[in-house]
């Protein structure tokens, strides 16, 4: 079954939440603190609406969780909904950790070649 183009799959909707700054400065400060709207508002010199929309891109993204207490909606990090984008990450980390190791491993042979040939 296909996805239509405006239904995105969970880790897509991850990655499109993190793709912007102001989201991710917004998940910094709930890894922190849970918050309400308005706490967010006040760090930002955006509108409350503006904020509002980057919630709901965090919300579908699965990053964080909003539940209601009273009048007040608090804003949760879900830390599980960025296990999916650093599973993904990890794949390129092993990739750069075999390409750098081979990099120092260059780099040290070549170390050792010009230490030799600067010996008397």
């Amino acid at each position: 079954m296909r996805q239509s183009s405006l239904q995105l799959s969970q880790p897509q909707a991850a990655f499109q939440a993190i793709s912007d700054p102001t989201r991710r400065s917004i998940l910094s400060m709930l890894s922190e603190e849970d918050m309400t709207i308005g706490e967010i508002v006040d760090q930002f010199s955006i509108t409350r609406g503006a904020i509002k929309k980057h919630l709901v891109m965090l919300e579908k993204g699965g990053l964080i969780s909003v539940k209601q207490r009273g009048r007040e909606r608090i804003n949760s990090l879900e830390p599980l909904g960025l296990k999916q984008v650093d599973d993904w990450l990890s794949h390129f980390h092993q990739f750069w950790d075999e390409k750098l190791g081979k990099l120092q491993e260059v780099v040290e042979k070549e170390e050792r070649a010009n230490t030799k040939a600067k010996r008397p």
